[in-house]
């Protein structure tokens, strides 16, 4: 028996056939085409036909099982980027809203309290929103539209109702996707969610009454409360992405402190499978690289007697304050650095972003971390610094990644932990691994960083016995110990000398012409300097900087 076509008999079919006769074609068609993207074998008018007799059909009174599979068939046909016809239009758009209970009635003057939902039967709505999540991905029209026509409107209002049982997690979900791409495709709806209808606010008590729900079942947050959360998550790094966190008002900054006590509960959250708490803690990262520098204290909070995240509380007391939050973003950054992964700069770029700004905004979480990542040296100094399976050793083997924003944080995060200080960077990471910071900074020569000063000036010495005997023999460059070996040139007379350095500049001149090394001197700003000619190296060349200075808090 052949499969059923699209053509102008389907289009007639459609518009004037039974409903059985109609259910039996769209189902055949949509099993058909479940996987397809792209409908080459139907024309541009056929397909504005069927799209002009489904709308005609899904207006007029049937079963459920019917309109599912009219909005099915619309849901296939909105996954191309182009031919979309009626279903953009203002008329069509508005269609999809009325299915999917998010059509808008608004008296006149009145505000959100004039705002009426109608929710049909649920599979109906779902089918809906999934189309409208199609079109509002593939068309900048539909974007342009669902961002005026009371769509954002109608989701935020529904929002309010989720603490509803019967309120089914689909339409949760996909209210969710649909805000998640309006606010990440038309950036006027964010201020209009974030202030006109208070969504920021309702947006978090959705999270915090997803965790608490999680909490009363003592079971941790199943797949599908997840996958809720992070979408919600999505949708708060979206508003939150463009604020200015130097800038804001007492209720804002409340607002953000409430959602990064919120961001510590997820953190601590068991979840069902160990996929899922990868992802949740993986968006709660990113959203907290959006948060203003002093919320980050609410990461901390007093002793808890019980330990919600089953590390020892021996482990993540500090200075008064429980650290389990950051103990599992440093875990976290770990795992992603022992797991080979095809792109580092999306697995490793956030969490080392997150972990530069918390720990430059909040001095007990540096002192934390710094005792976690840079522990006093003893005799792990007779290895180079990016050798073995440390969080240090593992983050100096960054120094020298070829993904420049990789290599850029992780140098940044060592650095904040040192204090910005040259001498102390110099010793935990040697000055060839942590040079190419140095020249980005001017800092080369020593000295010290302009960001020094936002750091506490009390310093407590706690160089290790082990690293005190040995340190005249750590080479500053390479960061090891070293056991001192007989000169080269030892032995040599003035002649051969001479003859072997002509030897290595010439070698470096080559070298230098053909592209494959670019030797600098440093200038006075302590950066580096292209020389004309490779004998300027052997001119006014100071030593690099000494590897000790005592470590820190």
């Amino acid at each position: 028996m052949a499969f059923v076509k699209m053509d102008a008999t389907a289009v007639q079919k459609i518009r004037n056939g039974t409903e059985e006769d109609i259910i039996s074609l769209l189902d055949e068609w949509t099993q058909k085409n479940a996987q397809t993207f792209t409908f080459s074998d139907i024309t541009d008018d056929v397909k504005e036909k069927v799209t002009e007799s489904l709308f005609a059909r899904l207006s007029q009174k049937a079963s459920s099982k019917f309109h599912c599979l009219c909005l099915q068939t619309l849901r296939l046909f909105s996954r191309e980027k182009t031919r979309l016809g009626s279903m953009i239009t203002d008329n069509g758009l508005v269609h999809f809203m009325r299915l999917a209970g998010l059509e808008h009635y608004a008296k006149q003057g009145e505000a959100d309290n004039g705002i009426t939902i109608q929710l049909g039967d649920a599979e109906v709505t779902i089918e809906a929103q999934k189309c409208l999540c199609n079109l509002i991905f593939n068309s900048v029209q539909a974007q342009a539209a669902c961002s005026k026509n009371g769509c954002v409107e109608g989701i935020v209002q529904r929002l309010k109702t989720y603490k509803d049982p019967d309120l089914k997690f689909d339409i949760k979900f996909y209210d969710m996707r649909l805000l998640f791409l309006l606010t990440a495709l038309c950036a006027d709806t964010r201020p209009k969610i974030r202030f006109e209808l208070h969504g920021f606010t309702y947006l978090i008590e959705v999270i915090d009454l997803i965790l608490r729900d999680a909490e009363a079942r003592d079971d941790g947050l199943t797949d599908q409360e997840v996958d809720l959360c992070s979408e919600i998550l999505k949708i708060l790094f979206n508003l939150t992405v463009t604020v200015d966190r130097n800038n804001l008002d007492e209720e804002e900054e409340a607002h953000m402190m409430r959602l990064v006590c919120v961001l510590r509960d997820l953190l601590l959250c068991k979840t069902a499978s160990k996929d899922k708490r990868e992802e949740i803690i993986s968006h709660t990262v990113n959203l907290l690289i959006n948060m203003p520098r002093d919320c980050y204290e609410e990461l901390l909070a007093p002793m808890a007697e019980v330990d919600l995240s089953g590390i020892e509380n021996k482990e993540v007391e500090y200075d008064g304050k429980n650290m389990e939050a950051v103990v599992i973003l440093l875990n976290f950054l770990y795992e992603r650095l022992d797991r080979p992964s095809k792109s580092l700069k999306e697995s490793l770029t956030p969490i080392l972003h997150c972990l530069c700004e918390t720990c430059r905004a909040n001095r007990s979480i540096r002192k934390f971390c710094r005792m976690k990542v840079l522990p006093p040296l003893k005799d792990e100094v007779k290895h180079l610094p990016e050798e073995g399976s440390t969080l240090r050793n593992r983050l100096c083997k960054l120094l020298t990644s070829p993904i420049l924003e990789v290599k850029e944080l992780a140098a940044d995060f060592l650095f904040v932990l040192c204090k910005e200080s040259v001498n102390r960077m110099v010793k935990y990471t040697g000055y060839g691994n942590c040079a190419g910071l140095l020249a980005n900074r001017g800092l080369m020569l020593g000295g010290q960083s302009q960001g020094q000063g936002d750091y506490s000036s009390d310093s407590e010495d706690s160089e290790t016995e082990e690293y005190s005997n040995m340190a005249d023999s750590v080479n500053p460059v390479t960061g090891r110990y070293e056991v001192e070996k007989p000169k080269p040139w030892e032995g040599m007379t003035d002649e051969q000398k001479e003859y072997e350095a002509m030897k290595l500049v010439e070698a470096m001149d080559k070298l230098n012409r053909q592209g494959i090394i670019q030797p600098s001197v440093l200038g006075e700003d302590g950066r580096p300097q292209t020389v004309s000619h490779i004998l300027e190296l052997l001119e006014n060349q100071p030593n690099p900087p000494p590897a000790g200075g005592s470590s820190d808090d």
